[in-house]
């Protein structure tokens, strides 16, 4: 029997709850997707059924936004097929599910930071496939937890501040757009809030009112240019010289999916029903950079 079973264990994310998991010592069964397809349905239920784990960690997803647009029915193969499939196991033999979505569920009009009861409305095939796979994991089993986030970047794979740092590399002026703005999430922080959850899950110490969603992403707000901005000036000169930043709205920067305006998510149920807080997005990325550094 195992206690944690991991999909996705390749992503940033997976990669991060994996390292954190096994260095900690839970009996964490980390599959990647030669491991364990979520899309396909019987491989699912032999998997689960053979390793009969206590709680499911799923942090497979299609996250290619604008690729989606024009593949929807892969992204929903994986974004609501293979989340209906992973709680659909998980009701059959008593597992709890914690499964990954995204401030892609709203619409980006708001002027505040989202909370969960606001209602959702995707602007992209992307945010479409990952509110229904919401949907089907609510309808599939009550003992799931819906952990929505943000901006994720961490040491592996990637995301905006390797990116960033790339461009610099081979460009001395960089144009950013500076008219959206969301929390910026280390995949690190995010993974140890997960095994914070996890521990409670497996002791048993969750009632009824810890499961359900929760908005979990870095504190604070800035815009891409600003994160962009913090990025240079935390790194100095450790990785490249720092570039020209030009900031432009994002009707400059035209892409095939829509982008939400604002991201911000109102993280203060995770708070107030778990005790359980990220930290300030500046903190987080000087860690992460300086993490980056020793890797290099």
């Amino acid at each position: 029997m195992t206690r944690i079973l991991l999909t996705g264990a390749n992503g940033q994310l997976g990669h991060e709850v994996a390292r954190q998991g096994l260095k900690k010592g839970f009996d964490l069964a980390a599959l990647d997707r030669s491991q364990l397809d979520i899309t396909d349905r019987t491989s699912v239920a032999e998997v689960i059924g053979r390793l009969a784990p206590d709680l499911i960690v799923n942090t497979a997803a299609y996250t290619a936004v604008d690729r989606a647009e024009t593949d929807r029915q892969a992204a929903f193969a994986v974004n609501r097929d293979g989340a209906r499939n992973l709680a659909e196991a998980a009701q059959k033999h008593g597992a709890v599910l914690m499964h990954f979505s995204t401030d892609y569920v709203f619409d980006g009009t708001h002027q505040h930071a989202y909370v969960e009861q606001d209602d959702v409305g995707p602007i992209g095939v992307y945010g479409e496939s990952k509110e229904a796979g919401e949907a089907a994991i609510r309808a599939a089993t009550d003992r799931h937890l819906i952990l929505r986030t943000s901006w994720v970047y961490g040491v592996h794979g990637a995301n905006f501040v390797r990116t960033m740092l790339k461009l610099a590399q081979e460009r001395g002026q960089i144009r950013v757009v500076d008219d959206q703005r969301g929390c910026p999430t280390y995949a690190a922080d995010l993974a140890e809030v997960v095994l914070r959850l996890a521990e409670r899950i497996l002791n048993n110490q969750i009632g009824q009112d810890g499961y359900g969603t929760f908005h979990c992403a870095g504190q604070g707000e800035v815009t891409w240019h600003g994160f962009a901005d913090k990025i240079f000036e935390l790194a100095g000169e450790r990785f490249c010289k720092k570039p020209e930043l030009i900031a432009i709205p994002a009707s400059e920067f035209p892409t095939p999916a829509r982008r939400p305006v604002n991201s911000a998510l109102d993280c203060s149920k995770l708070a107030r029903v778990h005790g359980l807080a990220m930290r300030q997005w500046q903190a987080a990325l000087r860690d992460m950079l300086d993490q980056l550094e020793r890797n290099t």
